[in-house]
């Protein structure tokens, strides 16, 4: 007996130092609370707290320009801290190019990919749109006609509706795209008719989906959503298939191992049970990508990008 409680008073010795080694770390949302980087900051600061990762996760949002006003106040600010996250994505690739940033990703260490999240389009419940094909027919007879409510000018959402412009033969630079820097205020103009039509995030418009307030179009993924009959736009006849993807990295000026510590953690985080069961409420994709693997596809998306951007023209 005496060997068992010496065995556990040493166990628990060690035991309490390890459990107050775990990080805290701040996550920088570069956007307004509400849509998809916001959800996704605090999506993690759940997971990480509630699967005891991490002992303390704040989150912060500096809105506004893609991404690329709080991109640059975490380059500015951050340096050199290893508990300072910022959560970006697809979006945050076409603002950098189209508001011609000083700061890119670049300037930022990139630990992983995190989810990737079918595009929606929808139009309020009461439009005179039923389908894809009516969508297309309008665009057809007067692209300007069709207002597009959307994020930020160059993000997926944009480049979506001027790739559905393009395989549809209709000049990508005559759509009337309106950018909104919160999913929220995207979402009021939509159910406000204020627009024609709306693009996003599926997630950012479920709920609405769901209560019969909007009207599901189509989809930009490969597959359909489960739960839902509206067609993937190929299946509509629309030749495109994108995914919005969104990723997490760490301040610049970090050490190789305290890059190795953050992802760790994040590896920890992404396996989880809280994180995998707000995957799937959220309808988002786990497409976790980390290390030198991601930094490649990094690359290869900001190369595909400024390609299409050019073919939008937002893009010289």
């Amino acid at each position: 007996m005496r060997k068992l409680i010496i065995a556990l008073a040493t166990a628990g010795a060690f035991a309490l130092p390890f459990a107050a080694s775990a990080a805290d770390y701040k996550i920088m949302a570069p956007a307004a609370p509400g849509g998809g980087w916001d959800q996704t900051a605090r999506t993690m600061q759940t997971a990480l707290q509630d699967e005891a990762i991490a002992s303390s996760v704040q989150v912060t949002n500096v809105p506004g320009a893609g991404g690329t006003i709080g991109l640059a106040q975490f380059v500015n600010q951050a340096s050199g801290d290893p508990s300072s996250l910022i959560v970006g994505g697809y979006v945050m690739v076409g603002a950098i190019l189209t508001n011609a940033s000083p700061v890119t990703l670049d300037n930022v260490t990139p630990i992983a990919r995190l989810t990737g999240e079918t595009e929606a389009i929808v139009v309020p419940a009461a439009s005179d749109i039923k389908s894809m094909d009516d969508l297309v027919a309008k665009l057809k007879a007067d692209p300007g006609a069709v207002s597009w409510a959307g994020g930020s000018a160059g993000g997926t959402d944009h480049i979506a509706a001027g790739l559905i412009a393009k395989a549809i033969g209709v000049d990508p630079t005559k759509i009337n795209y309106i950018a909104y820097s919160g999913g929220g205020e995207a979402l009021a103009a939509i159910l406000g008719a204020q627009v024609t039509v709306g693009i996003s995030g599926y997630g950012e418009f479920a709920s609405q989906i769901e209560a019969g307030q909007l009207r599901l179009l189509a989809v930009t993924g490969d597959q359909r959503v489960p739960g839902t009959d509206a067609p993937t736009l190929k299946e509509a006849g629309v030749d495109v298939v994108l995914q919005n993807w969104r990723m997490v990295a760490a301040a610049p000026g970090i050490t190789d191992e305290q890059k190795a510590a953050i992802t760790a953690d994040i590896e920890k985080m992404v396996k989880s049970k809280t994180w995998q069961d707000a995957l799937a409420a959220k309808g988002w994709t786990d497409t976790y990508l980390a290390g030198d693997a991601f930094k490649t596809q990094l690359a290869a998306d900001v190369s595909a990008t400024t390609d299409v951007l050019k073919a939008i023209g937002l893009v010289k």
